[in-house]
């Protein structure tokens, strides 16, 4: 029968059909979001985000393969086996986020090994489950709509929305998800999606299914769970980072860029991004002021002064000792880390409120973009504290490349001063350091001082001329003192210079030795 508009019915685009596309679209997402999930969390509690994230992606596009070439063996049923591992990757796929988690909490500190048995045995499962997915939906549009699709038309139907399914996710997933929602309630989020799917399928199909009954006792079961897993997330947070931290969490946020986390206990107050330690109340002055004031003391009257990371202030209000400061520009890459130091009681108590001084200007950025995008500004003093090397993305704020940039924003007699992990500890990491500003035509002056919660840790002042004893210090000081400055320039023979190569955008060879000498300290 021809309809009015002489269009033939077989071509007319039936709902099911529609709703069959849509659903493409919908795992699609979901399969991404599982896979991004995973990878952040590797990232998170093991470190070096580029590795993790390449041996979780390489890990999940494998397994898909090998669920594709698994769905050649289901030919019977279509529809019931496409509903069952709706539920399955929504359960396994949506639970997995949680379930790395509270492994990681319960395992004991050095157990990397199962941890990492664990999660890619749930990346390897997942993923199986998500390559059975998109076959299966081919070969049911071919059944229901077969005089509607030649075999192209479908591939490009279903890639595409594919494709589109998956670019939604990979732009929404860091900034909408993680931040409004968190890894594991994103997690639960898109198992339901799936099991959404399932439920769908389950009506619209109703009529080819054997076991109704069973199917929709499974469908309820499975968002029942899952319902349940994100009404309790946040308690399964707060257990897992209890437990983890071993003492009371204060502040737990999950930025675009990292998992912020502030604890309390008897001796203080901690900081921690990803699972590391960045300062304790306690002894952070040590850190603080042996960063800052080697180098601003000896610039003489620093008028103009750059931070470049540091997003707790404790820099900056070292720096705001100085009366000859005229402005501070801090850039730090996460806005909620400095709204968190400029806003919240108990931090800018340790801060002394000093990212809300009328001196200071906070500039939420790239650090290595915002120096190549400013490139007449210049400072008499530059402040650089980032996080250790422990990954690519941070390892290039360590390279020739970067600390050219800082030489071109350093005024004349200036001084650039850079913290450069453990000379104890990671001995090479360090002194890759000294070698990388030296290859740049810097003058490099190492330093060292004991810091309880973290050792001995170690800095590197960079200039155009030798650094000099300065003639006083700002008053106030707990650690610092002028006849103590000459001992700090001091190596003892475990912590001397060993040979090694800088670090450059092209090799990124801190990272690979941080790695090492770090991870012999947790074997």
């Amino acid at each position: 029968m021809l309809e009015t508009t002489g269009e033939p019915a077989a071509s007319r685009v039936q709902p099911a059909e529609i709703l069959l596309l849509g659903s493409v679209f919908v795992i699609a997402a979901c399969g991404l979001v599982y896979e991004l999930a995973a990878g952040a969390l590797a990232s998170y509690l093991l470190g070096d985000s580029v590795l993790q994230f390449s041996t979780v992606i390489g890990t999940y596009l494998a397994a898909m393969g090998v669920g594709s070439w698994l769905s050649r063996f289901i030919e019977r049923q279509l529809i019931a086996q496409f509903l069952r591992i709706e539920l399955m990757v929504g359960l396994a796929g949506g639970l997995m986020p949680a379930a790395l988690f509270a492994a990681h909490a319960s395992l004991p500190a050095a157990s990397v090994a199962p941890f990492r048995a664990l999660m890619y045995g749930g990346v390897g499962l997942v993923g199986t489950l998500v390559g059975l997915e998109i076959p299966l939906v081919m070969r049911i549009l071919k059944q229901h709509f077969s005089a509607r699709y030649g075999l192209k038309d479908l591939v490009a139907q279903v890639l595409t929305f594919d494709y589109l399914g998956a670019l939604v996710v990979a732009v929404a997933f860091p900034l909408l998800l993680v931040p409004h929602l968190g890894l594991i309630r994103t997690g639960l989020f898109f198992g339901l999606l799936n099991a959404a799917v399932a439920a769908w399928a389950l009506l619209m199909f109703r009529r080819e299914l054997r076991a109704f009954g069973a199917h929709a006792m499974a469908c309820a079961t499975v968002v029942a769970v899952l319902a349940a897993a994100f009404a309790a997330s946040d308690h399964l947070t707060t257990w897992a980072e209890d437990r983890f931290y071993g003492e009371s969490v204060l502040i737990r946020e999950s930025s675009a860029y990292q998992r912020i986390v502030v604890t309390r206990g008897a001796g203080g107050v901690r900081l921690f991004l990803n699972g590391n330690l960045q300062f304790h109340s306690r002894d952070e002055y040590r850190y603080h002021e042996a960063l800052v004031h080697p180098a601003l003391a000896a610039q003489g009257a620093p008028k103009r002064v750059l931070v470049l990371g540091g997003g707790d202030g404790m820099a900056v209000r070292e720096i705001l000792r100085y009366p000859s400061v005229e402005h501070v520009t801090l850039v730090d890459l996460d806005p909620r880390m400095t709204e968190l130091f400029t806003h919240d009681p108990l931090l800018t108590a340790l801060n002394h409120g000093s990212l809300s001084s009328p001196k200071v200007q906070v500039v939420n950025a790239d650090a290595f973009g915002w120096l190549e995008q400013h490139p007449d500004e210049l400072f008499d003093a530059i402040v650089v504290d980032f996080p250790d090397p422990n990954n690519f993305a941070l390892g290039k704020l360590y390279t020739t490349s970067f600390y050219a940039l800082v030489d071109q924003h350093l005024a004349a007699g200036g001084y650039a001063v850079i913290q450069t992990t453990s000379p104890l500890i990671a001995r090479k990491s360090f002194w890759t350091v000294a070698a990388t500003v030296e290859a740049v035509g810097l003058t490099a002056t190492p330093y060292h001082a004991h810091v309880p919660s973290f050792g001995e840790w170690g800095f590197i002042i960079a200039s155009r001329r030798p650094w000099h004893r300065p003639a006083a210090l700002p008053p106030g000081l707990k650690f610092l003192t002028l006849s103590g400055l000459e001992a700090l320039m001091d190596f003892p023979p475990d912590m001397a210079r060993v040979a090694a190569e800088p670090n450059r955008l092209s090799n990124q060879v801190l990272v690979r030795t941080f790695e090492e000498e770090w991870g012999q300290v947790h074997q």
